[in-house]
């Protein structure tokens, strides 16, 4: 996939893109899809029609693009935003951050609304992760 990937960026530079395979092309996509994604994470604004508007493609494109993964795009956002929230609440070095600033830095600006995913994905509440996962870590960044 890495090779078609740079193939896929060398030929666009050369006018060869539309010379490419379709997966190829296709793959490029998502993989430039899901690079935008990740570096965009944290904007609460985030949306499949962003995402698609940014890559030229239409909403239905975007949607056809993710019919192969196995999640919806807003799946994949929320995902994401959830796995960078749990390791945030895990991390000793966050454990003095409010629940909420966590959530808010990966876009999740209603805190029920984390609340209920978090539960949902996790099985526990943020709370009471945070407790289980750093109850006996010695504060490190000292008093404030």
């Amino acid at each position: 996939m890495a090779l078609d990937l740079a193939g896929a960026c060398l030929a666009q530079h050369i006018d060869g893109y539309g010379d490419l395979p379709a997966e190829t092309r296709r793959q490029a996509l998502l993989a430039r899809v899901n690079a935008f994604i990740d570096h965009n994470l944290g904007d609460p604004e985030l949306s499949p029609a962003d995402i698609a508007a940014h890559h030229h493609i239409s909403l239905r494109s975007l949607h056809t693009l993710f019919r192969q993964q196995e999640e919806t795009v807003a799946a994949s956002i929320r995902r994401r935003r959830l796995e960078h929230c749990h390791a945030d609440l895990t991390d000793p070095r966050l454990r003095r951050r409010p629940i909420s600033a966590i959530a808010a830095r990966w876009g999740f600006l209603r805190p029920p609304e984390f609340s209920r995913a978090f539960r949902a994905k996790y099985g526990v509440p943020p709370r009471d992760l945070r407790q289980t996962a750093l109850g006996s870590v010695p504060d490190t960044e000292g008093p404030r």
